[in-house]
C-alpha cells in the first residue's frame, strides 16, 4: 500500500513525506462548508434560511441532515463510471436523486449525501455569482498562501498521482473534488478550526456509529466535520474520504502530544487504513 502522509504541531513543527497534490474526496466537504460559512458572515447567505422553495436550509445540508438520498450505490452511476461514460452533469445528478424526493424529513436523523453538498455548491456559487473553483482560490488557497490547492476538473488532473487513477474523472463526485498536497491538507484544516469566524463548524450532533474495522469509539458531525474520538488518541476532528483508486485522512488530533494536525493518503478507496495510519502518526513521539 502506498502512504504519504504530513504531521503540523502546534508549535508550528511540519514533517511531511514530499508528495504531488493528491485528490482530497470528501475533505472536500469541510472546505465547502468553510466557504459556506464564510459566505454567511460576509451576508452572503443565511445558513438558517429555508432554501427556496424547500423545507431544509444550508446548515441542515451541510450537518446531513436534510434528509436527501445519494447516488453511489445506484447501478446507472456505478455502470457509468465503469464504462468511462461521460461525466454527469449537476442535473443528471439530480435527476438521479431527485430532491423533491427525501428519504426522510429535515432534522430528523443524520444521511449521509453527496447530494446534499453539491446542493450547497450552488447555494454558495449562486450567492457569490462565482464557481467554486474561483471561490476556493480567492477566499483559502491564495489567502492562506496554499498554492497547490485547486478544485479538479478534468482527467489530466489525476493524471500523474502516486495511484493508478485509470482515466478516472473527478466531475463523478457531485460536489466536486478539491486537491493538494499532504502539507497543504494539514494547513488547511489547522487554518480552519484555527478562525473564530468559522468556530460554529465544530458545532457537532452526536451519532449512531459502529465499526470494529475503524478506530472511532465517539462520533458526531459538525457542520463539514467529522468530530468525536479515535480511542487512546482521543478527540479527533477533521474528515475522512475515498474514491475509486485512494483514500485519505485530515484530523486535527486534539489530545496527542503537539496537538497534531495530521494527514495520511494511502492507495485504494478504504478509509479505514488511512484513519489508522493517522491515529499511529499522532500518537508518535
Amino acid at each position: 500500500m502506498t502512504t504519504m502522509t504530513a504531521r503540523l504541531d502546534a508549535d508550528g513543527t511540519l514533517v511531511a513525506d514530499p508528495a504531488p497534490a493528491l485528490p482530497w474526496w470528501s475533505f472536500s466537504k469541510t472546505i465547502i462548508a468553510a466557504l459556506c460559512v464564510d459566505a454567511a458572515a460576509r451576508g452572503e447567505l443565511s445558513l438558517d434560511a429555508p432554501c427556496p422553495g424547500r423545507a431544509w436550509t444550508i446548515r441542515d445540508l451541510l450537518r446531513h441532515r436534510a434528509g436527501l438520498g445519494d447516488y453511489g450505490r445506484l447501478r446507472a452511476y456505478q455502470a457509468a463510471v465503469m464504462a468511462a461514460d461521460p461525466v454527469w452533469s449537476p442535473d443528471d445528478f439530480l435527476r438521479a436523486v431527485p430532491p423533491d424526493r427525501p428519504v426522510t424529513p429535515p432534522r430528523t436523523r443524520f444521511a449521509y449525501s453527496n447530494i446534499g453538498y453539491l446542493l450547497a455548491r450552488q447555494a454558495l456559487e449562486d450567492a457569490t455569482a462565482t464557481p467554486l473553483a474561483a471561490v476556493l482560490r480567492d477566499r483559502l488557497a491564495i489567502p492562506l498562501g496554499l498554492s497547490s490547492v485547486r478544485l479538479a476538473q478534468s482527467v489530466e488532473d489525476f493524471a500523474d498521482l502516486p495511484f493508478a487513477a485509470n482515466g478516472y474523472h473527478p466531475g463523478w463526485v457531485a460536489h466536486g473534488c478539491v486537491m493538494g498536497t499532504p502539507t497543504d491538507a494539514v494547513r488547511m484544516l489547522r487554518a480552519i478550526l484555527s478562525d473564530p469566524s468559522l468556530a460554529q463548524m465544530q458545532d457537532a450532533l452526536p451519532l449512531s456509529f459502529s465499526d470494529p474495522g475503524r478506530p472511532w469509539t465517539r462520533a458526531g458531525y459538525g457542520l463539514g466535520l467529522m468530530i468525536g474520538d479515535v480511542g487512546s488518541a482521543g478527540r479527533a476532528i477533521g474528515h475522512s474520504g475515498g474514491g475509486p483508486f485512494s483514500a485519505n485522512t485530515v484530523y486535527a488530533v486534539l489530545d496527542c502530544p503537539g496537538s497534531p494536525v495530521v494527514a495520511c493518503f494511502t492507495s485504494g478507496g478504504n478509509e479505514a487504513p488511512a484513519e489508522h495510519a493517522a491515529v499511529a502518526l499522532a500518537l508518535r513521539p
